[in-house]
């Protein structure tokens, strides 16, 4: 049935019920908030450092901002609504939330799929060719390539999000533990085969397409690396690998687990899909700032200089008030 002939969605709200079998909610629900709040904290740090200060206002570390931000949108489209389930036992979600925590949801994840590819081109090209860096990768040229990965989500998230729009919903249950598009789709009253094509297509560009470019890029960058006479200067770069490489690996295995487990007729019940997909959303957003804040020197002294003042500052206000 084409979707003009559908009627509109027949629900005002949704149910989540993918934690209802599970035990301990509470002790799931703290360990969700607890890491979603150290996801905001690091994020939110490295976008403050970054830009607050000019120094840092060049394209790795563009590219690093714009990581962070995606992994704010990212992990609060889902951990919000396990939180409200899990701690506040408030399972009902509005259909329009809904539909608005899906959008986010995936445009997160075709961002940032792309922020990761944008940040090993970024980190080849100054590997394999360091007296060209400055001149082949500008600022400009890498906000138009940041812009234009956004642009790419919202027009891909565009077509998802009015597809879900229009089916007709006759039960208000996700089975799942927040709301994306499978989640969605599952819940319609239509088969929901043909309405994964699409989406389909989408993972496999992403996954198959994506993920190829990047270990490929790391891949040249460490032939290359195996030319230099140093071993200082190939242990340095060997580093930076090391340190880009942790990014992708925590993204893309949930991933590719998922896919490598249907593709030889593994059938996961649905807690494992909802840990495997608890996982996929808390624990790169939460690795992501980390390897950047703590293997970036440059942020690292930012940030070790402005708790030195700090620390300072409240020594001296303390002396300040000791009374004589």
């Amino acid at each position: 049935m084409s979707l003009s002939n559908m009627s509109r969605p027949s629900v005002a709200e949704f149910i989540i019920t993918g934690f209802d079998h599970l035990p301990h909610q509470s002790a799931l629900g703290l360990v969700i908030l607890l890491t979603y709040c150290l996801v905001l904290l690091c994020c939110g740090t490295n976008i403050c450092i970054i830009a607050s200060n000019r120094r840092l206002h060049c394209p790795m570390y563009l590219l690093i901002c714009n990581l962070a931000t995606v992994d704010v949108m990212f992990t609060t489209s889902a951990s919000t609504t396990m939180i409200s389930a899990l701690l506040a036992k408030d399972k009902i979600i509005s259909y329009h939330s809904c539909i608005s925590h899906m959008y986010f949801y995936h445009l997160g994840d075709i961002t940032e799929t792309l922020a990761l590819s944008l940040m090993a081109l970024d980190r080849t090209i100054a590997i394999i060719n360091p007296l060209r860096y400055t001149s082949i990768i500008t600022n400009l040229r890498i906000f138009t390539l940041i812009i234009i990965s956004w642009f790419i989500g919202f027009g891909c998230m565009g077509k998802l999000a009015s597809i879900a729009d229009k089916l007709p919903y006759c039960q208000p249950i996700i089975k799942y533990v927040f709301c994306d598009y499978p989640a969605l789709i599952r819940a319609a009253c239509v088969d929901p085969e043909p309405y994964f094509y699409i989406p389909s297509v989408l993972a496999a560009w992403l996954v198959m397409g994506q993920l190829p470019l990047i270990l490929l890029s790391y891949a040249k960058a460490v032939y290359e690396v195996l030319k230099l006479p140093h071993n200082g200067s190939k242990c340095q770069v060997f580093t930076t690998v090391g340190c880009h490489f942790i990014p992708v690996a925590s993204y893309f295995s949930p991933k590719l687990v998922a896919v490598l487990l249907t593709r030889v007729g593994v059938r996961m019940n649905l807690t494992e899909r909802n840990a495997l997909l608890i996982v996929a959303t808390m624990v790169p957003p939460l690795i992501n700032p980390l390897v950047y804040c703590l293997r970036t020197k440059e942020i690292k002294a930012v940030l070790l200089d402005k708790l030195h003042r700090h620390v300072v500052a409240r020594i001296k206000e303390r002396k300040s008030v000791r009374p004589p």
